[in-house]
């Protein structure tokens, strides 16, 4: 991934500059297009407040394909874009014995059947343990409760990615 300073992102065109953000949020490059519309930001929080306006202000139906646009965590690792296979390999995901992998997918099933989108946790500096623990402290939420937290997880995502790929100044 190419490391862009914020100068430069703000000095980019539109189309540039979402080739360069577009995938900040999985597989949902109108929040960039959106972004790209607010320039010049003066540092990587505002540009960071700026993705998030656009998820929050977005309908309940644009946050939904958001949310379900992220992967099942641990599995298919190969199939996953560049930013969500690195983040799923810095948590180990990519190196679970047997049984933690089928542990994984049992709670991502459970996940699903229950809310009817993928579990989303920015695993960035988390493990095996830390992902499970999430998995079994969010599991009993309500709807409404868990689409709210996995939006702010998202955000999460975004922070995280944004300080990876740009810097200030």
């Amino acid at each position: 991934m190419a490391t862009w300073r914020l100068s430069e992102l703000n000095r980019l065109d539109r189309e540039r500059f979402v080739e360069a953000l577009g995938d900040v949020v999985e597989a949902s490059p109108w929040v960039a297009e959106a972004v790209a519309n607010q320039r010049p930001f003066h540092d990587r929080a505002a540009l960071h407040r700026a993705f998030c306006d656009a998820l929050e202000g977005a309908g309940r139906g644009a946050q939904q394909a958001v949310i379900r646009a992220h992967p099942d965590l641990g599995t298919k690792l190969e199939a996953l874009g560049e930013a969500s296979r690195s983040e799923q390999t810095s948590a180990g995901l990519d190196r679970l014995d047997p049984a933690r992998r089928e542990q994984l997918a049992e709670l991502n099933a459970a996940y699903r059947a229950k809310f009817g989108f993928p579990f989303i946790f920015a695993v960035k500096g988390a493990d095996h343990a830390a992902v499970v623990a999430a998995f079994e402290a969010r599991l009993p939420n309500d709807l409404e409760t868990e689409f709210t937290t996995a939006l702010g997880e998202v955000e999460t995502i975004v922070a995280n990615r944004l300080d990876d790929r740009v810097a200030e100044g």
